[in-house]
């Protein structure tokens, strides 16, 4: 039987910035010419109404494919397509001129592993196929620090769960924050959650950061203002 056709998206909720200051001549032209190029596939609803779940393997032939959540302006994603040319990378942002930044990496580094997704990540989760995900990267998120504007974060059940229907067993959610109050939240969501084990077995494994780690632009603000990052490791069990 075939499901009945949406009339359009889910009204959800989004606290996020869309766009900054006015783009440059070069990132508008990356934004109409390069975006389309490397945008990931039928996840808008406009695009994929029925939300038929992607074909990853026809993205990224067989390698494995890592997500990264709100990468800002993409330092990290574009590291890592870098020193992973074997991988798939898929990265999420909203905010216009981050995207528009990491296309400029995109471009000029000549990486052809990364597709980009410039909306909300909720919509990716929608599409994904069940065990499709082989890691995941959560990276400085906005800290929404008013205790109100908690359930606002990205370490809610809204989010957690459908993100660890998309990752295959053994695979690692990988969350770096400068924010105390943001690694308790975190450990108290993901930590408990019956599919999630924290890795810590020391202190060093919190403190340090991953192997081939490059500091985003807000890490460096972060140890300019004296606030010491958090680097948390979960597998998906």
């Amino acid at each position: 039987m075939s499901r009945s056709k949406p009339e359009q998206a889910p009204w959800r909720n989004f606290y996020g910035r869309h766009k900054g200051k006015a783009l440059r001549p070069a990132q508008e032209r990356d934004i109409s010419a390069l975006l389309p190029k490397v945008a990931l596939p039928n996840v808008s609803w406009d695009e994929n109404p029925e939300r038929a779940t992607i074909d990853l393997s026809g993205v990224f032939g067989q390698s494995d494919v890592w997500l990264e959540i709100g990468f800002g302006g993409g330092e990290h994603l574009a590291h890592l397509a870098e020193i992973h040319p074997d991988v798939g990378l898929i990265g999420c942002e909203p905010y216009v001129n981050g995207v528009a930044m990491m296309l400029g990496k995109i471009r000029t580094r000549a990486l052809n592993n990364v597709r980009i997704f410039d909306g909300d990540a909720r919509d990716v989760f929608d599409v994904l196929a069940p065990h499709c995900i082989d890691r995941v990267y959560l990276l400085y998120p906005d800290p929404w620090p008013k205790t109100r504007h908690h359930r606002r974060r990205f370490v809610n059940k809204e989010f957690i769960d459908p993100l660890a229907a998309a990752m295959k067993l053994g695979a690692e959610l990988r969350i770096a924050t400068d924010i105390e109050d943001y690694v308790r939240q975190t450990l108290d969501v993901v930590g408990q959650h019956e599919k999630f084990k924290w890795c810590a077995e020391r202190p060093e494994d919190w403190r340090m950061p991953w192997d081939n780690w490059t500091p985003t632009r807000y890490e460096k603000k972060a140890l300019r203002e004296g606030r010491k990052p958090h680097y948390l490791r979960f597998e998906r069990v």
